[in-house]
């Protein structure tokens, strides 16, 4: 919250910051496109910076196009001309090179441009009213396995990128305490179950899910030869009369409950909680805004919310823990263990039902 505690911009500065915004999409659509159009890997490969018409004859552009998309390059610093010559920037740099960066420009173009623009409409309604732009369903997660190929690549690339990195440091945690039979609600395309069977020899893994994402776990199981120690049940937790089966020693979430408003987040806890015995525990594990190390972290995430809010399903957002830890208790857990800055941005959470 420290980040947010005072406005430290002056006057000037909070003018020009206003111009930022203004013009966001056109500077989007621009760093983009001089990065699809290799014009920014061009200038990096020469080593004493390169002129227009060689950048031009090199991609295959008009020099017209060549120069607007530089000129719009040079307010936004992404290059530098000195001598009539183009250099990269370190900014140019990351936005080339860096995959978080890559990853988030490609699952704003791919995913969200087109609906971002209905957000005031979800607003209103309290529906994800830019879900038309990408197809008909209810919430995106009942399409995103019949969305067109390079859209759910962005898509999936984005969902995985934040939690792959968390999930080496998580294993350890999760499986010290003699998990042997785990229950994974929202498993995706079944990564943590992967990673879970392939760090623990003794584990048996059984994910819940939609028809769409389990068909996709499915096959990758099968590849690896691992579906003799991996069960699937479909469900949609949104009805609360589907109740969780019994018999685990506990529960996995990452990044799940953040798909779901408070309200159906209080729902799949105490469905967790009726289906574990008195030493049961949950796991969650979720990136929280106000438990970031770093302000960019959590304008990513306070930006990603609105994914949630015009896209996904038009109640659910990247929490912050202050918003998210009164679902546990209501449920009826106590957290017992909670574990911040692991990996790009998560937070582990062990809860145990209430004593």
């Amino acid at each position: 919250m420290s980040f947010f505690s005072t406005d430290h911009l002056k006057a000037l500065e909070a003018k020009e910051r206003a111009q930022w915004i203004a013009f966001g999409p056109v500077i989007f659509q621009v760093a983009k496109a001089l990065r699809n159009f290799g014009i920014l890997e061009i200038i990096e490969s020469s080593e004493d910076g390169i002129r227009i018409e060689d950048i031009c004859e090199k991609a295959k552009l008009s020099r017209y196009g060549v120069r607007v998309l530089l000129e719009s390059g040079l307010s936004m610093g992404l290059v530098t001309i000195n001598d009539h010559k183009y250099e990269i920037t370190k900014t140019g740099h990351f936005i080339l090179h860096d995959p978080l960066t890559r990853v988030n420009m490609d699952f704003i173009n791919d995913v969200c441009y087109k609906g971002i623009s209905h957000l005031e409409e979800s607003i209103v309604t309290g529906k994800a009213a830019g879900m038309k732009e990408l197809g008909n369903w209810p919430t995106i997660y009942e399409g995103v396995s019949q969305l067109p190929e390079h859209i759910q690549k962005s898509w999936f690339n984005f969902d995985h990128y934040f939690s792959d990195d968390a999930f080496p440091k998580v294993l350890p945690l999760v499986y010290k305490n003699g998990v042997k039979n785990l229950l994974e609600i929202g498993g995706n395309t079944g990564k943590w179950a992967i990673a879970s069977l392939q760090y623990d020899p003794n584990v048996h893994i059984t994910i819940l899910d939609l028809p769409g994402p389990l068909k996709v776990a499915k096959e990758k199981v099968a590849e690896l030869g691992l579906s003799n120690r991996i069960s699937f049940q479909t469900i949609n937790v949104l009805d609360e009369k589907q109740s969780f089966p019994r018999g685990h020693d506990a529960i996995w979430m990452s990044q799940f409950l953040d798909c779901f408003s408070e309200d159906e987040i209080t729902s799949i806890l105490k469905r967790c909680y009726d289906a574990l015995d008195e030493n049961g525990t949950v796991y969650i594990l979720e990136p929280f805004w106000d438990r970031q190390k770093f302000e960019i972290a959590t304008f990513c995430l306070h930006q990603t919310s609105i994914y949630f809010t015009a896209l996904a399903n038009g109640n659910s957002q990247m929490y912050s823990a202050e918003t998210f830890l009164p679902c546990i208790d209501k449920a009826g857990f106590d957290i017992i263990e909670q574990i911040d800055n692991i990996g790009l941005s998560q937070t582990l959470l062990r809860c145990r039902k209430k004593t």
